[in-house]
C-alpha cells in the first residue's frame, strides 16, 4: 500500500466526519514519524479516538502536554481557570492539582510561577502515570488517592493555590455528550452525581483545612450550576466570588480562605 498523501489523509478525515480536517491532518502528518505510524494515526482518529490521544498531546496555555488514551483531555477554557489562579496569587508558592487528569492545570501554574512546590492527585491509575510526565519537569509530584486523602498531610494549611477541575456533568446527561468524551475518556473524569456537583461539593467542604491564610480554591462548572456551586463554596466557610470568560465560554468558582479563619 502506497504511502498516504497530505491530500489523501484530508479527504480521510473529511469523510469520517471531521469538522477540521485540514487542520487535524497537518497535526497528524506532523507528528508521524514513518508512513505505517501516519497510516495507523489516521485509522484511530477515523475511528473516533480524540485527536490528543491519537498525536499523544494537547496544547494546554502554550504547553505540550502530553495525553494518554484513556486520559481526560484537558480543556481550552479551563485555560481561565489557570489565568484566575494567577491573578489571584501571583507569588504562590505551594500549588496542589486535584483532579488533575494530565496534570495540565499543574504544569500551566508551574510555568508562569517558576520556582513552586507543586502536587497534582488523582484516584485514575492512568491520569496518574499521565500527570507524571508532565509535573515531574517542574520538579512536581503527584499522587494517586482519592481527592484529598492522596495528598500528604504535611500539605495541611500551606495550600497557596488549590486547582480542582473536578467532573460536573450530571450522571444523567452524560450520555448526551460527543462519543469523543463519551467513548474515550473516564467516567471518573466526567460524571459529577446527580446534579453533577457531588465533588465540587466535597472539594468544597473540606479545602478550607489545606489552604493557606488566603489561599484559594479555584473550580470550573457550566452557567446553570453556578448558584449552587457558589453556595457550596461560602458554606465550605470561604469567601467566595465567580468570574467568567465569554471568549471561552468558561465559568470558574473562587474560593479564598480568609486570613484569620481557624482550621477545622
Amino acid at each position: 500500500m502506497p504511502p498516504l498523501s497530505p491530500a489523501s489523509v484530508v479527504t480521510t478525515l473529511r469523510a469520517a466526519g471531521c469538522v477540521f480536517a485540514e487542520d487535524e491532518a497537518r497535526l497528524i502528518l506532523s507528528t508521524a514519524r514513518t508512513p505505517d505510524e501516519l497510516a495507523a494515526m489516521v485509522d484511530r482518529r477515523v475511528a473516533g479516538l480524540p485527536l490528543e490521544h491519537v498525536v499523544g498531546w494537547a496544547e494546554f496555555s502554550g504547553l505540550r502536554i502530553a495525553v494518554e488514551p484513556g486520559v481526560f483531555v484537558p480543556r481550552r477554557r479551563t485555560e481561565f481557570l489557570v489565568e484566575q489562579a494567577l491573578a489571584h496569587a501571583p507569588d504562590a508558592s505551594v500549588v496542589v492539582d486535584l483532579c488533575c487528569g494530565s496534570g495540565a492545570v499543574g504544569a500551566a501554574l508551574a510555568a508562569v510561577l517558576g520556582r513552586v512546590e507543586l502536587h497534582a492527585a488523582d484516584i485514575d491509575p492512568a491520569a496518574v502515570r499521565c500527570a507524571r510526565r508532565n509535573v515531574v519537569p517542574y520538579g512536581g509530584q503527584v499522587h494517586a488517592g482519592d481527592l484529598f486523602t492522596a495528598l500528604p498531610d504535611a500539605l495541611r494549611g500551606r495550600v497557596d493555590i488549590l486547582a480542582a477541575n473536578v467532573p460536573y456533568v450530571p450522571t444523567g446527561e452524560v450520555g448526551l455528550l460527543p462519543a469523543e468524551a463519551r467513548d474515550h475518556e473516564p467516567l471518573v473524569a466526567l460524571d459529577g452525581g446527580t446534579d453533577g456537583l457531588a465533588i465540587l461539593r466535597e472539594v468544597a467542604t473540606g479545602a478550607p483545612d489545606w489552604l493557606a491564610p488566603g489561599g484559594c480554591l479555584l473550580v470550573e462548572t457550566s452557567e446553570r450550576q453556578l448558584p449552587a456551586a457558589v453556595e457550596a463554596f461560602t458554606r465550605g466557610g470561604l469567601e467566595t466570588r465567580s468570574a467568567y470568560s465569554e471568549e471561552l465560554y468558561a465559568n470558574v468558582v473562587i474560593g479564598v480562605r480568609a486570613v484569620g479563619a481557624v482550621r477545622s
